[in-house]
């Protein structure tokens, strides 16, 4: 820790710390209007802040905009050099003169109906849009103040499948790179205006169900949990009951590269204050001394706990990010300083504080694993696979003296004795680049019921009764959206020692919900051989059988509208049982254990190779994963008369998952 806090000081030299600044009380500056008690406005947005064209902006976005600050109001109040802040008062009153700052930015409320009106659609898509806003949020108004793990993982997962929806929508209508912004933000109205959302009281220190090292992919999954309140700001605060004037402190930030932090170090940041930034239509200026800065300031002061979300880019959708929950810091100390515009920049240092678990930290290992693999501690083998995936999967020990699991061929995908034929042949589509969403000549969109199976991004949009993949004969490109399985997996995973499940399997990389994990690869047998003939517990270990009893979950997007087509049903449809084995030629697969509560799920796919349709395993992320996390799916149960004629009794397994659902064995 304390290497780590001399390496983020103030070098020496840069300012003299004794010194204080006689300046002018903020009180005879220019007034600034506070932001709505509502919800915080945008610093600094246009009219109608980052909504596309046509699209209403809503809690927390729609509070009345401050009036703007004049640029350079401060711009003499500190020198070039770096110094302490530590003369302040409260934020300026509101002005008294009548002037009426919601005029120019007064909006409208935003309902289910006026999305509609808003978003321009044909008729169809206009049904289907409001049959997606028809659905119960089942939260008590005691849970929307205070929530709990359970219900912070049912929000952000009914978020993130109604942004599925409305993106594979958007997906059909037009193509542009505001498509998934703008799902995200269609999303966040609907569940804010049926009050699906919880920890909606703000408090300093722990959020009721977030857990250090959870990882969000947009700042409204953020707001809706209730860790981080601004929707563009990076600096929340919240009033001091217990003061008069009102007080704000500081309760979260976001760093996420917009300013010039200094966030290399695992336990100290030091976080830029917010403002003065250019823009298309403004130069940089000083930054000032109120809101979020201000707020901070105090913190230091009040010693008061801060949540600390850290943002980087998604490695494996560059133009997206992804923000972990680092934890609990506390402001050590803030100064002045020039930034790389010239212009004076507040600067603030917080300290993680000790006993908690590590987040960023993993972040970084995982950095220089990356750049040196040999650096990886209990590191047995480079790449499992010998190369036959495209991205290396590390074989690790940490735990004990193993050499490597039990010896076995490593095959990427399922193998068949015979051809497993449908009723009628398969045949492939006449697309001649790539199969465009909403294409009604496409025949392989036309076998997925007239929708493309995944959004742009290759998540997965929904479970379906069976995905068709275009296969070998269409001759479309490669790397056809319509061809996820096919092109491998995205993700750099490790096959790990676990302490008391065997070996397991677990990724370097954030894992968003509806990512493509691996496919179950290995042979197709044509029955699970009995213990009596011999057989070392094949059965129990290293066979997926289709034939068996899954736990029940709702994923994709819920409505009360029958008749809605984007209800789209998640009981498999698949025309014969499958069972593969793993034990002597396998993937990855065949590492991932059981667990009561998985966060991986299996989805039956099929396309075509020489005019005939195989069935494979596929299996995708059940909701977002942080990286280092097990990998685990359902393994199921047999049905009753197998269990009965094969006395499956004695195949139970004690589980180990120790989920709070957990039912005590497994198969």
């Amino acid at each position: 820790m304390e290497g780590g806090v001399a390496g983020n000081t103030v070098p020496p030299n840069s300012f003299d710390k004794s010194k204080v600044l006689d300046v002018k009380p903020l009180r005879s500056l220019l007034p600034v209007f506070p932001e709505a008690p509502n919800g915080p406005p945008f610093l600094c947005a246009p009219p109608n802040g980052p909504f596309p064209t046509g699209f209403s902006p809503f809690f927390p976005f729609s509070g009345p905009q401050g009036t703007p600050l004049t640029p350079g109001l401060n711009q003499n109040l500190f020198n070039s050099t770096a110094m302490p802040i530590r003369s302040f008062r409260a934020e300026p009153p509101p002005a008294s003169n009548g002037e009426n700052v919601q005029s120019s930015n007064k909006r409208k409320s935003v309902g289910p109906s006026s999305v509609k009106k808003k978003v321009k659609r044909s008729n169809d898509s206009e049904l289907a849009l409001a049959a997606l806003t028809n659905f119960k949020p089942g939260i008590i108004a005691a849970e929307k103040d205070d929530g709990n793990r359970e219900l912070v993982e049912n929000v952000l997962m009914r978020f993130e499948a109604l942004r599925r929806k409305l993106s594979q929508m958007e997906d059909a209508k037009e193509s542009h790179s505001e498509i998934f912004k703008r799902a995200n933000l269609k999303a966040g109205n609907i569940m804010f205006t049926k009050g699906v959302r919880t920890n909606g009281k703000k408090r300093i220190g722990v959020v009721p169900g977030v857990e250090i090292g959870d990882i969000f992919f947009f700042r409204m999954e953020l707001i809706l949990i209730g860790l981080h309140s601004q929707s563009m700001a990076g600096i929340d605060f919240m009033p001091m009951k217990a003061d008069i004037e009102g007080e704000r402190v500081a309760i979260s930030i976001v760093s996420s590269g917009g300013y010039e932090d200094d966030a290399e170090d695992p336990d100290v940041l030091v976080y830029t204050g917010q403002g003065g930034n250019a823009s298309a239509d403004k130069e940089a200026s000083d930054q000032k001394l109120v809101r979020g800065n201000l707020a901070l300031e105090r913190s230091l002061h009040r010693a008061n706990e801060v949540r600390v979300i850290r943002g980087f880019k998604d490695a494996t959708h560059q133009t997206s990010k992804v923000y972990v929950y680092d934890g609990l810091y506390k402001v050590q100390e803030s100064w002045m300083e020039k930034g790389k515009t010239g212009c004076n920049m507040f600067k603030y240092k917080l300290v993680r504080l000790p006993g908690q678990t590590g987040a960023f930290s993993t972040w970084k290992s995982i950095r220089k694993w990356k750049e040196d693999p040999s650096s990886r501690d209990g590191l047995i083998l480079p790449d499992l696979t010998s190369g036959a995936e495209s991205i290396p999967v590390s074989l690790v020990n940490e735990v004990d003296d193993e050499k490597g699991p039990a010896y076995f061929t490593y095959v990427s995908t399922v193998k068949y004795p015979k051809s497993f034929k449908l009723v009628q042949p398969s045949y492939g589509c006449n697309c001649r680049d790539a199969c465009q969403a909403g294409n009604s000549n496409c025949s392989c969109i036309q076998k997925n019921g007239g929708d493309f199976p995944y959004i742009t991004t290759g998540i997965l949009a929904c479970r379906m009764p069976m995905i068709f993949e275009c296969g070998s004969s269409c001759p479309c490109f490669r790397n056809c959206k319509n061809r996820v399985l096919q092109t491998g997996f995205k993700v750099h995973f490790e096959v790990f020692k676990t302490r008391d499940k065997g070996w397991g399997l677990r990724s370097w990389d954030p894992i968003r919900a509806g990512t493509f994990i691996c496919e179950y690869a290995g042979e197709v047998i044509e029955k699970i051989k009995e213990k009596a003939d011999g057989d070392d517990g094949e059965n129990n270990d290293y066979v997926f059988n289709t034939n068996r009893v899954y736990e029940s979950f709702k994923w994709n997007h819920e409505t009360e509208s029958a008749e809605e087509r984007s209800d789209t049903s998640e009981k498999f449809d698949i025309p014969s049982p499958l069972i593969i084995s793993s034990k002597n030629s396998g993937n990855i697969a065949r590492f991932m254990n059981h667990s009561c509560s998985p966060n991986v799920f299996w989805q039956p796919i099929m396309f075509e190779h020489n005019n005939e349709a195989f069935l494979h395993i596929a299996f995708f992320a059940k909701k977002h994963i942080p990286p280092m996390t097990e990998l685990t799916y359902d393994y199921g149960i047999p049905q009753s008369d197998e269990a009965e004629s094969n006395n499956m009794e004695h195949g139970k397994k004690k589980c180990l998952c120790g989920s709070l659902k957990c039912r005590g064995y497994f198969y």
